[in-house]
């Protein structure tokens, strides 16, 4: 199963490099107005049928277990919708003075807003050998409040540049996200069993809706001729995202393991990878939503098309690092109650 999912993800990463090359190639089909629709398809059906998605396949009778560990909880949902957001809007602010296009900083701020993935942080604590409970109740109940929060940050850190009225925003991500969660999560409670038999490819389905998305939003870019793209800040922003990622992951690593933290070595691995993490799934129809018709939407969603991919590759090849890290964190209490023992 783990081999298939990270082949699913490495299929999906070369799905987002053809879905945009496509994108280029032949802009007219997926543009607002085009043959494809969008503005219907991808705007209510694609979101709904993520979020329809989301509800089926989340398995929130699983998470009584985890309900006690408060503190863990509290601490990975206040890193990363509240401490993650603001410490990304303090460096903006150091990076506003420079050439970087202003757009993709902006998207960098849209990354700081969204919730965490899934599934990628409970499958590399999963890999490691951490509080994998933990890993499944953040996950799920981040999903969920950041279909709540997540909004209000990006209105709060960027203001609303889209089109539509600031009612009709919250609306529609109501009857798209609120809802069919709702019902899918309704369906899931009577065809739980037939799910677990039959194991549905709910990624694979989010997968190819979410590239459909993509692809209408990189349609409708390069369709607008007043759009241009340097190379520097693309690569500047390149840069920004992995650093990002390697001292998040450096800093909840330290304050997880303070003497007085009171978290396991296994708690800590959840930690690292539910605080870090931000979900690519959830996030573009947000943005598609909040900034519907606004001509930079592509461009602020590049950011969060790199975070995706480099969040599974730092952590993957970090696996290994973090978990003998935590088989030796793991070892130190028995090799100090051994003595004791004896006595």
């Amino acid at each position: 199963m783990r081999l298939l999912e990270r082949m699913r993800k490495e299929w999906f990463m070369v799905g987002i490099v053809l879905a945009i090359a496509a994108a280029k190639l032949e802009p007219s089909i997926g543009v607002n107005g085009g043959p494809l629709k969008p503005e219907i398809t991808v705007s209510y059906i694609a979101v709904a049928t993520i979020f329809f998605n989301s509800g089926l396949s989340l398995k929130t009778e699983e998470l009584t277990s985890a309900l006690v560990h408060i503190k863990l909880h509290l601490f990975i949902q206040i890193f990363t919708l509240a401490f993650f957001p603001a410490a990304i809007w303090l460096f903006l602010q150091l990076l506003s003075i420079t050439p970087i296009n202003e757009w993709l900083l902006k998207g960098l701020q849209t990354v700081g807003c969204m919730p965490p993935p899934v599934s990628s942080a409970v499958i590399l604590t999963k890999a490691v050998g951490g509080n994998e409970a933990a890993a499944i109740f953040n996950s799920a109940f981040g999903s969920f409040l950041g279909i709540v929060v997540t909004p209000l940050l990006l209105l709060l850190f960027l203001g609303s540049s889209s089109t539509v009225p600031f009612t009709s925003i919250f609306s529609q991500l109501f009857m798209t996200v609120v809802v069919p969660l709702i019902i899918g999560q309704i369906v899931r409670r009577y065809i739980k069993d037939w799910l677990e038999r039959k194991k549905p490819p709910f990624g694979a389905v989010s997968s190819s809706v979410l590239l459909m998305i993509i692809y209408t939003t990189f349609c409708d870019t390069f369709s607008n001729p007043n759009i241009d793209l340097d190379k520097f800040s693309l690569v500047v922003i390149l840069f920004i995202i992995f650093s990002i990622q390697l001292s998040f992951m450096l800093l909840t690593f330290i304050f997880s393991t303070r003497n007085n933290s009171g978290f396991t070595p296994a708690d800590t691995v959840a930690i690292i990878f539910c605080s870090t993490h931000k979900s690519l799934t959830l996030g573009i129809p947000m943005l598609k939503i909040v900034f519907a018709g606004h001509e930079h939407l592509s461009l602020i969603s590049v950011p969060l098309l790199i975070y995706h991919p480099a969040q599974i590759l730092l952590g993957s090849v970090l696996v290994p690092t973090i978990k003998s890290w935590m088989v030796s964190r793991q070892k130190k209490p028995l090799q100090t109650m051994l003595p004791l023992a004896n006595v």
